[in-house]
């Protein structure tokens, strides 16, 4: 079974947008060939057969490097055949791809991971057949992550039957649990209710805002309502205390370990050629750490005179209608 940690969704980037950049571009391709003629695309049944052919010339682009489109009687009568080459479809659709690879870098910002936490990648949907997109995500993602398409795997489940494939393997995963179970998960307050956009945290100032430290509270993608609760320590000597909740902003820290000692030994000549070879293969690995800023104010609030080491005790709910209501005290 797997869990869902984001989605992304844009109705305007998608397998329909393929098939509208190449008949655009046959269309220019007739009324250059035919300037006197009518423009395909105003004709309802002229459009419809520019439609049919594009679909069948974008999945031969996916298997070949080059593909023909023939149409009857395309406007005024006039027959219409041409050729592309995928380096010039991919050109033509380039945006597109960016397109693709910018969802999934959005999906991926939303559950709150790196690019380097994923694994592996399935494509799924007719449009997976597409090599540009593969070759885009493999530029994208590091190399030990595994991009699951006809494109760069010769094993991969075929994309136009995934979703299919996935649905009866889920079903059989779930035929042995009782009805109500069943019921319960999908419930549409489970499956519906609105989640944070992104994760909400505290930060607590006391003289200047560069002093104060965030300190996030709820991740992205949390159910609301929600209400967290804790205490925190008074920062410096006390005094008037701005209680700040703000949109948390993470990244990924990159840093190095501190180099080994060497350790030395009475040999000489090729034993320490050796050793150093050994103490270089032996290198730590980067450390990655994740670090959280704070972004937009969303509410604060003010407590004022508090004693030096003391604890202030922060409540912070947010509504249903992402509203959101901050109680603290000492």
């Amino acid at each position: 079974m797997y869990s869902i940690l984001s989605t992304s969704h844009d109705y305007e980037t998608g397998g329909a947008q393929l098939d509208q950049v190449l008949v655009d571009h046959f269309a220019k391709e007739f009324l250059k060939k035919n300037p006197k003629s009518a423009d395909p695309r105003a004709n309802a049944r002229g459009l419809a057969k520019l439609k049919l052919e594009v679909e069948a010339t974008k999945r031969a682009l996916s298997i070949g490097a080059t593909a023909s489109l023939s149409v009857e009687s395309l406007s005024d009568g006039l027959d219409f055949s041409s050729t592309i080459n995928r380096t010039r479809y991919d050109l033509l659709a380039s945006k597109i791809f960016t397109s693709f690879t910018h969802l999934i870098q959005e999906a991926i910002r939303k559950a709150d991971l790196d690019i380097l936490d994923v694994n592996e990648v399935i494509l799924s949907g007719g449009t997976s057949h597409t090599p540009r997109i593969a070759s885009n995500l493999r530029s994208l993602f590091p190399p030990k992550t595994s991009i699951l398409s006809p494109a760069t795997s010769a094993t991969a489940i075929n994309p136009s039957d995934l979703a299919a494939r996935g649905a009866a393997i889920q079903a059989s995963l779930i035929q042995e649990f009782d009805k109500a179970d069943i019921e319960q998960s999908t419930h549409p307050m489970v499956t519906v209710t609105p989640h944070l956009g992104r994760a909400i945290g505290l930060l607590l100032v006391s003289e200047k805002a560069e002093k104060g430290v965030f300190k996030p509270l709820a991740e992205a993608e949390t159910a609301v309502p929600l209400r967290r609760a804790g205490e925190f320590a008074v920062p410096n000597n006390g005094g008037d205390v701005i209680i700040k909740i703000c949109e948390g902003i993470s990244s990924i820290k990159v840093s190095k370990p501190p180099p080994k000692r060497k350790q030395t030994n009475g040999n000489t000549g090729g034993d320490d050629d050796l050793s150093d070879a050994d103490e270089s293969e032996d290198e730590p690995a980067d450390v990655r750490d994740k670090v959280w800023r704070a972004g937009t104010v969303l509410a604060e609030t003010t407590i004022r005179g508090t004693k030096k080491g003391g604890r202030v005790e922060v409540s912070v709910t947010v509504n249903g209608d992402l509203s959101v209501l901050v109680t603290a005290r000492e």
